[in-house]
């Protein structure tokens, strides 16, 4: 019995990354992580590591001077672990070993993976390997030319964005290698072109890459899940470039002073960015508040289920928004694409989006009282955390400890709290023994 409520995903899951959060802040603390003599301070540690592990990419220190180059290798590194997910990559290294999985590893695996049946476990890990693989390596090397041919870097410096960004773009940590990020290269689609390619398949989910592998040209026979997030994906990143245009198109501060097409490439990268993956090519902190107001929505959505991006998922936002259509036409079921949607997926998604916004509202709360930043800063810099997106206005560095501990319990709860609560929802579905009589409360 212990053993079987210890291969649980709802502890094993969250344990796992903790232990992996553990270990990254010893490193970082070693002497050798930090640039400047002596250690770093165990809260930026932990901090770091955490952003790392959840994929977040906010960071309290500039991670270009401030690291050693062993530093920001156990950074890539921890982003990479963050991103596959501790019992994908576990599960992946027993596959390799044994050619085999077990059914309590396939429970596991399925629900970081979710995938939805049993048997597409180990194809979709293999696939989980491979695209990761080649999506990092093409960025990487796109990246890599670009930086020595157009950027005067060396041969080893150029290899070394190349890789870093790559890494952190699939996996949706916005960590950079450079003390500005990516607002030198406002005007290089060469650079903000690849890694906003690599950002979109990771927001895909790998349940919905297995799928568009096994049948890209037969539309008709994709699940459910995989048309709502490709159509979710799709209506999300339109609706983000179109207001980002407009919102900011003569903010000179941001877009306002750029060339059409810079202003034009720099709205859609902003779009993408919000999928969860935390690069800015414009100064955040100058944005409008509207834009701000927009992206704080995007985060909160983030990207597809079962993929390397935050956020409630943009499956459970379509769902809510399918609720909320039938029963403005009055209809009994719920459907989505010619299919009806069951009540347990309404239940979870609703219960996912109250949790989200009560963790978010809480932790706005607890961030006002530690700090003298406005509630626009606040509730963007909280959101960013949660959604394990990694944008800021600015306000990261500047924060007391306290705070930063607040985002990294955020950034936790963002990474881990929404596989573990949909696992939860998932496993322990059981039908009661007996029925409450119906009553209706007046609603509205």
């Amino acid at each position: 019995m212990r053993r079987t409520k210890l291969n649980h995903p709802s502890r094993i899951i969250p344990i796992s990354f903790l232990t992996v959060i553990a270990l990254g802040t010893a490193v970082l603390m070693l002497p050798a992580a930090r640039a400047a003599p002596g250690h770093a301070p165990f809260v930026v540690a932990l901090f770091t590591a955490t952003s790392a592990v959840c994929v977040t990419g906010l960071a309290a220190t500039d991670t270009a001077t401030y690291w050693a180059p062993f530093g920001q290798g156990a950074i890539l590194v921890l982003a990479q672990i963050g991103g596959l997910g501790i019992m994908t990559g576990a599960t992946l290294l027993g596959l390799l070993v044994s050619r085999r999985l077990g059914l309590p590893t396939r429970l596991i695996a399925q629900a970081e993976t979710r995938s939805l049946r049993l048997g597409d476990i180990t194809t979709v890990l293999r696939l989980i390997l491979a695209v990761t693989a080649t999506v990092e390596i093409a960025t990487m090397a796109v990246l890599t030319l670009r930086f020595r041919y157009a950027y005067d870097h060396g041969w080893g410096d150029a290899l070394w964005h190349g890789l870093c960004h790559a890494v952190f773009a699939f996996n949706h940590a916005g960590f950079s290698t450079y003390s500005e990020g990516m607002t030198r290269f406002a005007h290089d689609p060469f650079i903000l072109v690849p890694i906003m390619l690599a950002v979109v398949i990771g927001s895909l989910g790998f349940p919905v890459i297995h799928e568009l592998a096994r049948g890209p040209r037969n539309p008709s026979r994709w699940s459910v899940h995989s048309k709502m997030t490709l159509f979710g994906t799709a209506l999300l990143l339109g609706a983000g470039f179109v207001a980002v245009a407009a919102y900011e198109w003569d903010n000179l501060a941001t877009i306002g002073a750029l060339a059409w097409p810079d202003k034009l490439l720099n709205a859609a990268f902003h779009s993408v960015m919000t999928r969860s993956a935390g690069f800015n090519s414009v100064d955040i902190g100058k944005m409008e508040r509207t834009t701000l107001a927009v992206s704080d929505v995007l985060m909160l959505i983030g990207g597809g289920s079962a993929g390397t991006a935050g956020g409630i998922k943009v499956t459970t936002f379509l769902i809510l928004g399918f609720v909320v259509w039938a029963e403005v036409r009055g209809e009994v079921d719920a459907t989505a694409f010619r299919r009806r949607l069951s009540q347990q997926a309404q239940r979870q998604a609703l219960a996912i989006v109250l949790l989200a916004v009560g963790v978010v509202a809480i932790g706005v709360l607890i961030m006002l009282s530690l700090t003298d930043f406005t509630l626009e800063q606040v509730l963007f810099e909280v959101i960013s955390a949660f959604a394990t997106t990694g944008l800021s206005t600015g306000i990261t560095p500047h924060l007391p400890d306290p705070a930063l501990l607040l985002l990294t319990c955020l950034m936790f709860l963002g990474r881990v709290g929404t596989v573990t609560v949909a696992s939860v929802l998932a496993l322990k579905e059981r039908s009661a023994t007996f029925r409450y009589p119906e009553e209706r409360p007046i609603v509205g």
